[in-house]
């Protein structure tokens, strides 16, 4: 399965100068957050596949204005051709009270409260989120530093896939676009990237 996952900075390369084949054969597109709600609708429309969203700690203007023709998949799990897609926007909270930025615990709190969606689907294969796991493609200082609960989630699941964004290609030595953590391949969104839903191995 080609999926395309977008996050935090506009693709110049495929919004504007777009043309069809670029985004040819795409199943499905997943959005890490802080994107214009009108740049994923464009994607939406395009792709002709479901278009998947997380919200970033830019992203109030979802409250008001969501994307069209998009679908939220904030604390759900979403399933598409048998593939379960976990969502939990934000990041670290730097600024108190702000919307879509989370402490620790509160992170940990919004998946306690997941437990019955993971009981009956038997957990899930894809993690999507803003904020990068905790010493795993973060950052030192607060606002980039990731959520120690994430690793918990990958450790305990082992999904075939955590998709991510918010730290960005220039802020230097963090960035990694591809990485593995034990059996779950990650991938840092940012701008975009056509990922490969990893395959089954059938022993052969």
């Amino acid at each position: 399965m080609k999926i395309l996952v977008l996050a935090d900075q506009k693709s110049k390369a495929l919004y504007e100068y777009y043309e069809p084949e670029k985004l040819e054969g795409v199943d499905l597109v997943i959005s890490c957050g802080d994107l214009e709600p009108g740049y994923l609708s464009f994607f939406a429309t395009v792709c002709h596949a479901p278009l998947l969203y997380v919200r970033g700690n830019h992203d109030e203007i979802y409250e008001e204005h969501p994307p069209e023709g998009c679908i939220c998949i904030e604390d759900d799990i979403y399933i598409y051709k048998g593939i379960r897609i976990m969502g939990l926007g934000g990041s670290m909270e730097y600024i108190p009270m702000a919307s879509n930025q989370y402490s620790e615990r509160a992170m940990k709190r919004r998946i306690r409260k997941m437990w019955w969606k993971l009981w009956r689907h038997k957990g899930f294969d894809i993690l999507v989120t803003h904020a990068p796991a905790y010493k795993f493609h973060d950052m030192e200082d607060l606002p980039h530093r990731g959520f120690a609960c994430f690793r918990t989630l990958i450790e305990k699941y082992k999904p075939k896939m955590f998709v991510h964004g918010h730290v960005h290609a220039n802020y230097g030595g963090a960035f990694k676009r591809i990485d593995q953590y034990g059996d779950t391949l990650v991938v840092n969104a940012f701008e975009y990237h056509m990922a490969e839903y990893p395959a089954e191995d059938n022993g052969g």
